[in-house]
């Protein structure tokens, strides 16, 4: 029979397994957290899914590949590998769906049902122990029947709590099951990572030994135009000494009375950014918008996230794809 006192180790293991192997599953925590917080905010009961690392690297590869075109050997090779990593996205989504299903989920019904039946059991267990105690302290002024009646009740609940406990422990080829999966949903994920990895390298290699089997081509010499340096005028290439330097006395004074007047407003403008890049938002609450748009700041959610407005729209986005214009103040 398991000891009462091993309760508290058991459900603390249990419960550590679970968030340690759901840290593991999903990356950025502090990612999902804010994208199920912005669902709740606007109402919406099931959560959104939240993109991998290798994905968001094959659309920006794919997008610039096909940008600088697919027939070049580098545009090409970027297409490649962009949808190479797009598939490693995918096969690391199987992988997150396959250990929820078969390890996460099995140990947090047990966290949340048979956990919580043996501390149900060992608080009522607590209860009748102490009122035992206290009616066997006064034996001789109580009458013995309630005595009696207290002890049989303590060891009810005592039996009880025993019993749920070792049904917990009996559960231990249930439990060695969901840690098999969960080697196997890894295993499985490693080798479809590898095949792709495998098929990926292949193509690179002969995209090399392509690029330096070919012909390097001719750098033709580009005629520049001659100057006839007979003349005098002409001696100082083209420019005539004799014509007088342009006054820059009364644009000086100007030029700097702009120059303060643009840093005192930059002074009072509102933060904003520059998008370097496209982005398009794959989850509710994210901002998208193309190259060049200038975004208002809102907030900074964390290291890698900004909240912002433009054209009428708000929400997130990545802070890789902008520049800082105006900062934020603190």
């Amino acid at each position: 029979m398991a000891p009462i006192h091993c309760r508290g180790s058991i459900a603390e293991q249990k419960q550590s397994i679970v968030a340690s192997a759901d840290t593991d599953k999903i990356p950025s925590r502090a990612r999902l957290t804010m994208v199920n917080t912005m669902s709740k905010m606007r109402g919406q009961v099931k959560s959104p899914g939240y993109p991998q690392a290798e994905g968001l690297l094959g659309e920006c590869m794919l997008k610039y590949g096909r940008d600088m075109g697919e027939g070049t050997n580098f545009g090409g090779a970027l297409v490649e590998m962009g949808e190479a990593m797009k598939r490693l996205a995918e096969v690391k989504d199987s992988l997150d769906i396959d250990v929820k299903q078969n390890f996460i989920d099995p140990f947090q019904t047990i966290i949340d049902k048979d956990l919580k039946d043996i501390q149900h059991y060992l608080k009522k267990l607590e209860g009748r122990r102490l009122d035992y105690d206290y009616k066997k302290k006064r034996q001789g002024k109580i009458p013995d029947e309630e005595l009696r009646l207290a002890a049989e009740k303590f060891e009810e609940s005592k039996e009880a709590a025993e019993t749920s406990m070792q049904n917990l422990l009996d559960t231990d080829v249930e439990q060695v099951s969901q840690l098999t999966a969960l080697v196997e949903s890894q295993l499985q994920f490693h080798r479809q990572s590898m095949e792709v990895l495998e098929e990926l390298a292949q193509r690179m290699r002969e995209r090399v030994n392509e690029a330096q089997s070919q012909p390097r081509k001719k750098r033709m010499p580009v005629s520049r135009p001659s100057f006839d340096c007979s003349e005098p005028e002409d001696s100082n290439g083209g420019w005539n000494p004799s014509a007088a330097p342009p006054s820059y006395t009364s644009a000086a004074a100007p030029s700097f009375n702009r120059t303060s007047s643009c840093q005192k407003r930059n002074s009072t403008d509102q933060p904003c950014c520059k998008a370097l890049y496209d982005f398009e938002p794959e989850n509710d609450g994210e901002l998208g918008f193309c190259e060049g748009d200038v975004i208002t700041l809102t907030s900074q959610i964390d290291d890698n996230w900004f909240e912002g407005t433009v054209h009428g729209q708000s929400g997130l986005f990545p802070c890789s794809y902008v520049e800082v214009m105006v900062p934020l103040r603190h």
